[in-house]
């Protein structure tokens, strides 16, 4: 794992931070092979539950680092994009939690997570325009998936910011916190990892893809993936916990 990026475990939270505080925690190459390498560790540990993506030092992240890229380097993983995850987030949940700044490719980053929880000082935009640049790592393609068009228009062609408060207003964000954002992304990823790992793959999964889904077969392709989840031995467990009231003991089978 490279230094630029620090990984830690706890309560089956696998925390993946950004480690370039000297430079905003702009996105390198050599970040986003070490954030590819987290996110196939998250899915392929069956004791790892949720992940959270942060930057060190105050900072999620500025963006794609400038001096690499008048260098020639791009920040691109072959089959994973910017980042190193935003073609390809994993199966399991990705939280980020976000201080200071996600602008730019940081943005992208944080777009491409599930989930989001937000410090009341973070700033938000894609302020690519501004350099001459356009936000390709998903920016312009995704942000109107998440938040209303003319409002992703606006900050797509002026790359102006928004604050903590407007991000929750529009939706783009889950929580807002007064202290870490980190802290509060533990917080929320607590109370993910209580419940049966396979519902929450699949529902994941289903949130994720159902939009494409043509009308007359979306509950026959939820069902091919809901299927297996009905009969697994957390579907029994769960039950059996509920009636016994005491805490399920999920295996994910």
């Amino acid at each position: 794992m490279s230094e630029e990026v620090l990984t830690s475990v706890e309560d089956g939270i696998l925390v993946v931070t950004i480690n370039r505080p000297e430079a905003k925690n702009a996105m390198t190459k050599a970040a986003a092979e070490g954030i590819a390498a987290a996110m196939d560790r998250l899915d392929a540990e069956d004791d790892l539950r949720v992940g959270i993506l942060t930057g060190a030092g105050g900072t999620f992240c500025s963006g794609m680092d400038l001096k690499g890229f008048l260098r020639g380097e791009s920040p691109v993983v072959e089959g994973r994009g910017f980042g190193g995850v935003v073609q390809a987030p994993p199966k399991k949940p990705l939280i980020a939690a976000v201080d200071g700044y996600a602008l730019a490719g940081g943005l992208e980053l944080m777009i491409a997570c599930d989930l989001v929880v937000a410090n009341s000082g973070a700033k938000f935009g894609i302020p690519e325009v501004k350099r001459g640049l356009v936000a390709a790592a998903g920016g312009v393609m995704m942000l109107p998936d998440q938040i209303p068009e003319r409002i992703a228009m606006e900050l797509a062609l002026t790359g102006d910011f928004i604050d903590a408060a407007r991000a929750y207003e529009l939706g783009l964000i889950n929580r807002v916190t007064d202290g870490s954002a980190l802290d509060g992304a533990k917080e929320l990823a607590a109370s993910i990892v209580a419940n049966g790992p396979l519902a929450v793959r699949v529902s994941k999964a289903i949130v994720k893809e159902s939009r494409g889904w043509p009308m007359d077969e979306r509950y026959k392709r939820q069902s091919e993936l809901i299927g297996p989840v009905f009969v697994s031995e957390d579907a029994r467990e769960g039950a059996a916990a509920f009636a016994e009231k005491r805490k399920p003991n999920w295996k994910g089978k």
